[in-house]
């Protein structure tokens, strides 16, 4: 198999991170629009050709055993490129025998080109024999490699023709399909709706349900915010399944994927934190908390809240500091790749100003709980 180079341009990955997540709820909300999709869709048929269309994925969604025609040339695929990656031992041992013989050579080289000693000659002449040798054998260890290519090659050319022959099929493959569950009875596969159950130590704020207009604003900014940047998770998806795809199909890892998937997980975390404390799925490692009253948590959150504030605080403006700094400096990352590290790193006190609003508002209520007493 051909190996490539791609590299994530850095406008295209800061770019994702801001419009995948608004088209992706644009599509969420299209679909509680139109209620639960039928399926199977056109749309997805072809996602699953062109992310796993050379295992036969769409065909398998459509429920085609034609695609188990794609897995064993993918397979053949895949034990090619392991012959290919071992090969490269060899082709590293032998190149670096022939460099030795050939520096071998030069040191051999007579002081007096034309009058050389019978020894001269014998020692030039077994480094010379030395250097063919070491030749012939790095010559037969890159034909291996070649070899192995040549075949990963003519069976992944077999997978591309069969994707392009089925590209214009699948519109009437995903008509085919529908009929059938129709005929069967059913207009869309089943979808469960099993009711959530928040992990024990979760959910036991007494003041949830509390509401005053401030709250709520900070409320609804502290869950878009969630909201948006859970979407990244499925961004993931996407970049490790690349990584996966190129590196073992294509013999090409990279090191951009890894770091621009921790980078953005780093992210998500810092702006996530103040969601997860407004749904108060923060776990609670707490065996006292849980026995009292709700006017009792509602008291204990009160006064545990200045450690509360001064966390925040003191992370708010020292990630400022560092972030500041970061931001003056231009800071990349010192990998190949160069992402702006600065960036990154506003992440920190923008996600603990979130979280200090989101703390005032569950401190207005908790205020409000106890002088209400529970109402």
């Amino acid at each position: 198999m051909p190996s490539f180079t791609f590299v994530l341009p850095h406008w295209v990955y800061w770019g994702l991170l801001l419009v995948f997540p608004i088209v992706a709820m644009a599509f969420i909300a299209r679909h509680r629009r139109r209620g639960v999709p039928l399926e199977p869709q056109l749309f997805n048929a072809y996602l699953f050709w062109i992310t796993g269309g050379f295992m036969g994925l769409h065909r398998l969604y459509l429920k085609s055993w034609l695609g188990l025609v794609y897995l064993p040339l993918f397979c053949v695929v895949l034990w090619c490129n392991g012959e290919v990656r071992d090969s490269r031992e060899d082709i590293s041992r032998t190149t670096a025998a022939l460099e030795q013989a050939e520096t071998a050579v030069k040191a051999a080289a007579p002081i007096d080109a034309a009058a050389p000693t019978p020894e001269e000659r014998k020692a030039l002449g077994d480094a010379t024999q030395t250097v063919r040798t070491r030749q012939s054998e790095a010559a037969a260890a890159e034909a291996v490699r070649s070899h192995w290519r040549g075949i990963a090659l003519a069976f992944a050319v077999g997978i591309a023709a069969l994707m392009v022959i089925d590209a214009p099929l699948l519109p009437s493959l995903v008509r085919r399909r529908r009929a059938q569950g129709a005929a069967a009875g059913y207009a869309a596969d089943p979808i469960s709706h099993e009711p959530e159950t928040p992990p024990q130590g979760t959910a036991e704020d007494p003041t949830l349900r509390m509401r005053t207009p401030f709250t709520d604003w900070i409320d609804r900014m502290n869950r878009v915010v969630g909201e948006y940047v859970a979407y990244w998770g499925l961004l993931a998806v996407f970049a490790y399944y690349y990584e996966v795809v190129a590196r073992f199909v294509f013999n090409s890892p990279t090191n951009w994927v890894h770091e621009s998937m921790f980078l953005m997980f780093g992210m998500q975390y810092m702006l996530s934190g103040a969601y997860a404390y407004r749904e108060d799925q923060h776990v609670r490692v707490d065996v006292i908390y849980a026995k009292f009253s709700p006017r009792g948590k509602a008291i204990a959150d009160i006064i545990t809240s200045v450690f509360f504030f001064i966390f925040i605080i003191t992370m708010l403006v020292t990630g400022y500091r560092f972030a500041a700094d970061a931001v003056n400096a231009g800071e990349h990352s010192f990998t190949e790749w160069g992402i702006q590290y600065w960036v990154v790193k506003l992440a920190i006190p923008v996600g603990a100003a979130l979280l200090l609003l989101q703390g005032v508002s569950k401190l207005i209520k908790d205020i409000l709980f106890v002088a209400r007493r529970g109402a």
